[in-house]
């Protein structure tokens, strides 16, 4: 092939037919400037290759022809003289070497509709490289698409599982519970005793009231509520059991003996007898035994002084501050305490079911000493439920009583307790003012309406939506109050979801005062709709 160095100015030479159409036309087209002074020499019509040609890159097709005739007119390109070429034409690739100065990422392949030029006996001459066009693979691009697209269509399905299968965020309750207040009202005026001390308490308001400045007097047979509520709290029993078999000794039936002739209360005991750990409390409490005092003391802690010690360890821990103990029984002067503190004590024996049982008995029976009547003698009449009464010629009448009382549809438990009482029968004086501080207490009491049937008390919020949705009291709720007391409002909630129907429940409202507790389901006013399904595929 003719490799073109640009324009040269050799000689002229000569060109024969065998030298254009040998496969060694390898000379430089200076060399047949000569030969071509007559002939039009064009670059694929152009005088010029196509831009980012380089070396070995098919520039142009070299067309040889016989020249004109010299009166035919001027013909342009190189002088050729006349009759130096034969009739012929033929048409050469020409080829650029050496390469142009330019980088190798600008070589370009010869355009499609120049390859086609290529005559079909110097198609072999042109580098296959060189004469194939770079043309794209159409049919391949369509087979790779699919794949694009389901490479595609499975990230997506991916992602959107992934976001499906996210559990939902919380649902959050609030709290919007009603503001409370004091029980509005003066307190109430009882009707305090004029001698001796008194005081009133109402356990699940948590309310104790004394008549004035306390100090500690002789306390008689209250002493033994201490000691039943030590020995149940030692030897627990259930109401409708025995409990454990004591067997009595001849010192039990000679201390009886003897405290019978002192005119101390006792219960008749013989050696040997045996009586159960119920049957001894209800001697004790409901007869006021004196000698089952001492029984039950040594059966617990071994010796009457460590059980003595135990009562005072136990009256300070229930915060009798002004109570000692000296005796199991309460026969003992020394045995002093206030009514305030009597209260104390009686509240936490009355809430073990057993020794409240035992109080409330009208009437007792023991193997020997046969049928014993209770010296609280208004047990089982107006609502009374017991105690303990108590005399000494140094305590005088001593009483508590536990009395039951309705107030506005609500049962509620009231104590009231006296020491000092004088008269003839110290007892039933005891006993008469008792009974008008419990009437008077109840008479007292206030019903607090706390919260409305349908009340809000708080709200939902769902993450996927601005919608609060109420939450509401399923029912109204009134607690009894002494005036002055405030009650509290507490509300607890179960896990929420989503999909909640309206009225479904969703905790509970509690209203306390003290320790009286009630408790009320709340619901939802509207349901509690789940998110979309645009809000779960673009949530981040």
């Amino acid at each position: 092939m003719v490799r073109h160095r640009g324009r040269h100015s050799r000689g002229a030479g000569s060109l024969t037919d065998s030298d254009v159409g040998s496969t060694d036309a390898t000379a430089p087209v200076g060399a047949l400037d000569g030969a071509l002074s007559t002939v039009g020499v064009g670059v694929n019509g152009s005088t010029v290759g196509p831009p980012g040609v380089t070396g070995g890159s098919v520039a142009a097709i070299l067309t040889v022809a016989p020249a004109p005739d010299p009166g035919s007119g001027p013909v342009s390109g190189p002088s050729v003289q006349a009759g130096a070429l034969p009739p012929v034409s033929r048409e050469v690739p020409v080829v650029l070497s050496p390469p142009l100065s330019r980088p190798a990422s600008h070589v370009h392949h010869v355009p499609e509709h120049l390859a086609r030029h290529v005559p079909e006996h110097l198609a072999s001459h042109v580098p296959e490289h060189l004469a194939r066009p770079a043309v794209v693979d159409r049919a391949s691009r369509r087979r790779r698409w699919p794949w694009v697209a389901l490479v595609l269509l499975v990230g997506v399905a991916l992602v959107t599982g992934v976001q499906l299968a996210r559990p939902f965020p919380a649902v959050a309750l609030h709290r919007a519970l009603p503001d409370t207040s004091p029980v509005a009202g003066a307190t109430p005026v009882l009707p305090w005793p004029t001698t001796g001390e008194a005081a009133v308490a109402v356990p699940q308001l948590g309310v104790t009231v004394q008549s004035g400045p306390e100090a500690a007097v002789p306390i008689a047979s209250l002493t033994k509520i201490m000691t039943g509520y030590l020995t149940l709290r030692d030897h627990p029993l259930a109401p409708n059991t025995q409990g454990p078999v004591l067997t009595l000794t001849a010192a039990d039936q000679s201390e009886a003996s003897a405290e019978a002739g002192a005119g101390a209360t006792n219960v008749p005991v013989q050696s040997g007898e045996k009586l159960t750990e119920r049957q001894l409390l209800d001697g004790l409490l409901v007869h006021s035994a004196n000698n089952l005092a001492d029984v039950l003391a040594r059966w617990d802690a071994g010796t009457i002084p460590a059980f003595v010690a135990k009562m005072n360890v136990t009256a300070a821990a229930l915060g009798m501050a002004h109570t000692h103990y000296a005796d199991a029984s309460g026969l003992d002067p020394g045995t002093a305490g206030t009514a305030g503190d009597e209260l104390l004590v009686t509240q936490a024996a009355m809430g073990i079911p057993t020794f409240a049982a035992v109080v409330s008995q009208r009437t007792v029976t023991l193997p020997v000493a046969g049928v014993l009547w209770n010296y609280v003698s208004s047990v089982g009449t107006d609502g009374v439920v017991g105690v303990k009464s108590g005399f000494t010629q140094a305590a005088m009448g001593c009483l508590v009583l536990a009395g039951e009382r309705t107030v506005a549809g609500h049962r509620v438990l009231v104590l009231a307790a006296v020491t000092g009482q004088p008269g003839e029968d110290p007892l039933d004086v005891a006993n008469g003012v008792d009974e008008h501080l419990l009437d008077a207490v109840a008479a007292g009491l206030r019903e607090v309406p706390v919260t409305a049937s349908g009340a809000r008390v708080g709200e939902v919020t769902l993450p996927w939506s601005l919608q609060r949705v109420p939450v509401v009291a399923s029912r109204a709720i009134s607690l009894l109050a002494w005036p002055g007391q405030e009650p509290s409002l507490a509300l607890a909630h179960r896990a929420l979801h989503s999909g909640a129907r309206a009225g479904t429940s969703v905790g509970t409202l509690s209203a306390s005062i003290g320790r009286e507790r009630i408790l009320v389901p709340v619901h939802v006013a509207d349901g509690l709709g789940g998110p979309s399904l645009s809000w779960r595929l673009k949530r981040s």
